[in-house]
């Protein structure tokens, strides 16, 4: 029985699919089959709906897309009753409740009516980038200053930030939000308010974004678990023993353990938090966060097969044990660090780590629990931050070189492992911001500033720059990190203000955009399952700005084509 929610009704009629989607979730034996067609008000078929299905219970919901014919098929372990909605650009949503499989679904999606809906219906990069920046190069909140300035833990433009308001209204919110980059200029302050004010002001946009259908959608599955104890999940990475994905959360101060399978989250507590402090360059731009927390950041799986995690306010390494679900004692740092960051292993088992307050980079050995720290060389920051902010790192894999990015610095530096030397550059891409080595030693580095991706061969540093699609003149995307594909070598972008993930392909240089379920969408770190799937975490600052206000873990599987032989 099917029973239509919102949107338009559904008429019943067996179709015929042209091809069969993936289907890569383990089934069960009372897997069903979900298919159907869908089409405008005209009877035109539409290709490249989502066609997401949710299952209340265990939180788990399964996206597929419409082939060119406007035809979908889901084959899902999900059982008992189950959301089916449809969502494309430009059209209003269609939801309907089901309570067994179908395959005679045939709906209809009707356009939306007008500008102020169209408006509302436009992911968050496009109302951010029509506010009003200053021009110039030099100027303190031109776009791209403003980018990296402002779009760091949330997305600006979504309905919760972008409601009208006098300058007076926005003066809270900016003194909060220059106070993380330690500046508490009031005339900034005063300057960037009314700047918001005069661009959030409610009326419609005129912009009308085109975003492209690859063909890989039409074999693309999108597959999210719900973490309803999720504060601010942040890195997620899959464990390749166990195949379970461990995430830290830097707001709840757990490890989170979901079963990919079933769809179930254990939520393990870490201890002995403290009062501690976040600082980027300044002592004066020093404020609390967290208080009472660790505040775990990023995770690295070290070769003893325990988690080595970043704690933000206690200036920390913790160390969690998959085997016994438990965490052990963590790792001081100690000296005048401040905010470990991303932390990744080289080859001899030292955990490297930045850290984003105190313009360093450190190493732990966890074999000994010794720590170094390296100063990195002083430089001027960009915009009205009162520091560089390290954040990205990698290990080269051939030479054991440590790589690293600084945020608000556009550098990028090597750290010689023996000798701890530091050598910068000028980074090819404003705002680098997290970095990955390809297997050939390629470094691919995103620019979050420009919505850019970087290619650095470390022999030379010669580089070459791609410019991400925006998908309308003069709006440019927000790329935050980034993860190299273990099978294929593509490069996996979760960009923040669109609403969706982009796979580069080197050997085509060349771009493919993947719509994601939810709006107010903001991912962070990309890993992979064993099977190819790209997953990440996502969750926006505050939860209430992710549609449904339940952040999740989302992962993406793109089937492969099968060639046959001649």
């Amino acid at each position: 029985m099917k029973r239509v929610e919102n949107g338009c009704g559904a008429r019943s009629r067996r179709v015929a699919v042209a091809a069969a989607l993936a289907t890569t979730t383990a089934l069960t034996a009372n897997a069903g089959t979900f298919e159907g067609v869908v089409r405008d008000t005209e009877g035109d078929a539409l290709p490249g709906v989502m066609v997401r299905l949710t299952d209340d219970v265990s939180g788990i919901s399964e996206s597929v897309f419409t082939d060119p014919t406007g035809a979908f098929e889901i084959t899902t372990r999900l059982e008992g009753e189950l959301h089916l909605r449809l969502r494309t650009p430009y059209y209003r949503d269609v939801a309907v409740t089901l309570d067994a499989p179908s395959t005679d679904l045939d709906l209809a999606m009707t356009p939306m009516a007008d500008a102020e809906e169209v408006s509302d219906s436009l992911p968050a990069a496009y109302h951010f980038g029509s506010l009003p920046f200053e021009t110039g190069e030099d100027a303190l909140f031109n776009r791209h200053q403003f980018q990296r300035d402002c779009l760091t833990c949330h997305q600006m433009g979504n309905p919760l930030t972008r409601f009208p308001r006098t300058p007076e209204g926005w003066v809270e919110t900016i003194r909060r939000m220059h106070a993380m980059l330690g500046n508490f200029d009031a005339e900034l302050r005063d300057r960037r308010s009314v700047l918001l004010s005069e661009g959030f002001d409610g009326k419609p946009l005129p912009v009308r974004p085109e975003f492209p259908i690859d063909e890989s959608l039409y074999r693309t599955r999108i597959i999210e678990y719900r973490m309803e104890r999720g504060i601010v999940p942040h890195d997620a990475i899959v464990n390749p023993h166990d195949g379970l994905i461990y995430t830290v959360d830097q707001g709840a101060d757990h490890m989170a353990v979901t079963d990919p399978a079933t769809g179930q989250t254990e939520y393990v507590s870490q201890s002995g938090g403290g009062m501690a402090y976040r600082a980027f360059g300044s002592v004066a731009g020093e404020i609390a966060v967290f208080n009472g927390r660790n505040g775990p950041h990023s995770l690295a799986l070290g070769p003893d097969r325990k988690y080595y995690v970043t704690n933000t306010s206690t200036n920390s390494i913790g160390v969690f044990n998959p085997a016994t679900r438990k965490w052990e004692p963590s790792h001081r740092i100690g000296g005048r660090a401040i905010y470990p960051h991303t932390i990744r292993f080289d080859a001899d088992g030292i955990a490297w780590y930045t850290l984003a307050g105190s313009e360093q980079v450190g190493n732990l050995d966890p074999a000994t629990g010794e720590t170094q720290l390296v100063n990195l060389p002083r430089v001027r920051p960009g915009g009205i931050s009162r520091g560089t902010t390290p954040y990205g790192i990698d290990i080269e894999p051939d030479t054991g070189m440590v790589w690293y990015s600084r945020l608000f610095g556009d550098k990028i530096g090597r750290i010689d492992p023996e000798t701890l030397e530091v050598t910068e550059y000028d980074s090819p891409v404003r705002g680098p911001r997290r970095m990955r080595f390809d297997a050939d030693g390629i470094l691919w580095v995103t620019g979050y500033s420009d919505g850019t991706l970087a290619r650095i061969d470390p022999d030379g540093f010669a580089s070459t720059v791609y410019s991400m699609p925006g998908f309308a003149p003069g709006f440019r995307p927000a790329p935050y990190a980034l993860g190299v594909h273990p099978d294929t070598g593509d490069i996996w972008i979760n960009e923040n203000m669109t609403d969706r993930i982009y796979r580069f392909i080197p050997a085509e240089e060349r771009f493919v955009v993947y719509p994601v379920p939810l709006t107010g969408t903001y991912t962070r770190d990309v890993d992979f399952t064993a099977d190819g799937k790209a997953c990440m975490s996502n969750n926006p600052v505050p939860a209430a700005a992710l549609e449904g206000g339940v952040l999740q873990l989302i992962c993406i599987d793109v089937a492969k084509i099968e060639v046959s032989a001649l």
